[in-house]
């Protein structure tokens, strides 16, 4: 019996730990993603709120990707307790700024799990985040397109709601 409940996992313990993490990090994402779309939505940025709610759903479905791997590898996922999530934001500028900071964030958390996997050779979670990987320059790309409107239209006047009408918009063909 102690035999199979070592073979009940072929992840590494430190994987594993990882990938909890980063199912956190995917989670704290999307409820933030959901507070920007709550705070657009009351400041009158209908498009933005729509993207925001999407971007959350987005996050939700990149957590349950890696929930369910590691389920799927035998491991146990766990379902993360989310905090600390802002109700309020400090400029429709700023909601921006800040998705592209948590997008890099993001990027540099993946980044320590492929390198956690060469370490570890764990070549099959290694492919798995591949994926993620990929994804993450979509949404870098995309965040700094929006902020560039910023820049390029100005927030005076009709600014802001020229930026806010063409977010949904913007898009990587990568």
């Amino acid at each position: 019996m102690k035999d199979l409940l070592r073979l009940k996992t072929s992840l590494n313990e430190e994987i594993e730990n990882i990938l909890n993490a980063q199912i956190k990090v995917e989670a704290h994402s999307s409820s933030v993603y959901l507070a920007m779309s709550s705070w657009c939505d009351d400041q009158g940025y209908d498009y933005s709120a729509d993207f925001f709610s999407k971007q959350s759903e987005e996050e939700r479905k990149h957590m349950m990707k890696l929930f369910n791997y590691v389920n799927d590898r035998g491991g146990k996922a766990i379902s993360p307790e989310i905090v600390n999530i802002p109700a309020d934001f400090e400029s429709f500028r700023g909601v921006f700024e800040q998705m592209l900071e948590q997008e890099m964030y993001v990027t540099e958390q993946f980044n320590n799990i492929a390198d956690k996997c060469i370490k570890l050779k764990d070549f099959v979670t290694f492919q798995f985040i591949q994926w993620f990987l990929e994804e993450q320059i979509e949404e870098e790309y995309v965040a700094r397109r929006i902020l560039e409107m910023f820049d390029v239209i100005g927030e005076d006047g009709t600014g802001r709601w020229e930026i806010d009408k063409h977010v949904p918009k913007v898009s990587y063909e990568g």
